[in-house]
């Protein structure tokens, strides 16, 4: 069997974080959803069924949870120091797709979120590079 693509994902995570550019989104706070996708080799785990061979998705939740944590005026930062401790942590880590949304954010309108979308990739020069490539 010829594997062509693989990844792990997380879906719709939810955390309340202080994330805004407003002094008020800092003090209070607000929700946060976060869904992500790593990409890397799942073969080894396919045919070992141990977990050494696998990258835990509990343990990309832990980093997530850890950079939502720090409070960030703008959530592109937050998304990239995601995306680049994540690709740091793990080395069989080769890309990520991540979407960040703050939910009901302060704009005098109602709307049900609004957010960022990054997708990076592993390169030999940088940490991260723009998957457009």
């Amino acid at each position: 069997m010829k594997l062509k693509s693989s990844s792990i994902f997380v879906n719709d995570l939810r955390l309340y974080a202080h994330h805004g550019v407003m002094e008020q989104e800092q003090r209070v706070g607000t929700w946060f959803v976060v869904t992500l996708r790593v990409h890397y080799y799942i073969m080894r785990a396919m045919k070992s069924d141990d977990i050494k061979d696998a990258l835990s998705y509990a343990d990309i939740v832990g980093v997530v949870k850890e950079e939502m944590a720090k409070p960030s005026r703008l959530l592109e930062h937050v998304a990239g120091r995601i995306a680049e401790t994540i690709l740091e942590r793990f080395p069989q880590a080769q890309s990520i797709e991540l979407k960040l949304t703050k939910e009901n954010p302060p704009m005098g309108v109602d709307c049900s979120g609004a957010g960022v979308e990054i997708r990076c990739k592993r390169d030999a020069d940088s940490d991260l590079v723009n998957n457009e490539d």
